[in-house]
């Protein structure tokens, strides 16, 4: 419990942030809208490369797919990246704006390309295990995913502040995780939790609308849909704001602004004794 309160605390603080440039929701609507078109126009091509009288996929369908899951990874990865340096401006006393949150990441393209390459890999590889080994795939790529999260965790913001290549960047987001240790998977474990919790009033209004029926299911809908989108865009923005506080804290063993407190952020993220226990 002591940790999901953390996970509180670290979300209100990522929320005092962002209360200060709520303009910045706008870019995870705008990934999320640029996501969708470029994944209906991948719909043609994909469909014309394939043979409905086999079930065997081409190599040029597959080719495709792969151009696909880079494409929807660099933008999701770019929007992220113009939110971490956004946050980063607001953490070091700036005062940041779409503008300069979109130039911060585009600043990075060249280094936030090969991350997206190395990320639609890396979810490639691990759907492939988990649809091809049945049960024990699924468990094995589960692992395997939550360990590649935590250990790139502070890759995005490595690159955006440090302007590092993608090889150096995972090489240092894995040794500070290496020799420190912490609540950062609770506090990730925490946020996906918040979410949840904040979604359930849309899951009821829909609830009520199937029961009701007729007109009100209707609006229903729209009210559930535009709520749970509404969460997902705010979770999404707490949580980038988080990944780039901790990376401060993990780096300079502080968050500038004072947005985040010292105690709250040496709970987060515990450097460990010369055994390996937690100090």
């Amino acid at each position: 419990m002591g940790r999901i309160r953390n996970s509180i605390e670290l979300a209100k603080s990522s929320w005092q942030v962002l209360k200060a440039d709520k303009e910045l929701l706008a870019l995870p609507v705008i990934s999320g809208i640029a996501s969708i078109i470029a994944a209906i126009t991948f719909i043609i091509p994909l469909l014309a490369t394939i043979n409905l009288e086999s079930e065997t996929i081409g190599a040029t369908t597959y080719a495709l797919l792969f151009v696909m899951y880079v494409v929807l990874a660099y933008i999701t990865i770019f929007f992220n990246a113009a939110l971490v340096s956004a946050a980063h401006e607001r953490l070091c006393g700036g005062d940041p704006t779409i503008g300069s949150a979109i130039r911060g990441a585009a600043s990075r393209a060249g280094k936030i390309l090969p991350w997206a390459i190395v990320s639609a890999t890396v979810s490639i590889i691990l759907r492939a295990i988990e649809n091809r080994v049945g049960f024990v795939g699924r468990i094995v790529a589960a692992i395997a995913g939550m360990a590649w999260t935590v250990v790139t965790f502070l890759v995005l913001p490595i690159i955006v502040i440090e302007d590092m290549s993608v090889k150096d960047a995972i090489k240092k987001s894995g040794n500070l995780f290496k020799h420190t240790w912490g609540e950062n998977l609770a506090a990730q474990v925490g946020f996906g939790l918040i979410g949840f919790i904040a979604i359930l009033p849309a899951i009821a209004i829909l609830f009520l609308a199937v029961s009701a029926g007729g007109g009100a299911l209707v609006a229903g809908i729209v009210v559930a849909v535009v709520w749970i989108i509404a969460v997902s865009v705010v979770i999404a923005a707490l949580s980038v704001i988080f990944q780039t506080a901790l990376y401060h804290f993990a780096v300079d063993g502080q968050v500038p602004s004072g947005y985040f407190g010292q105690s709250m952020m040496r709970s987060a993220f515990r450097k460990k004794g010369p055994r390996g226990a937690l100090t």
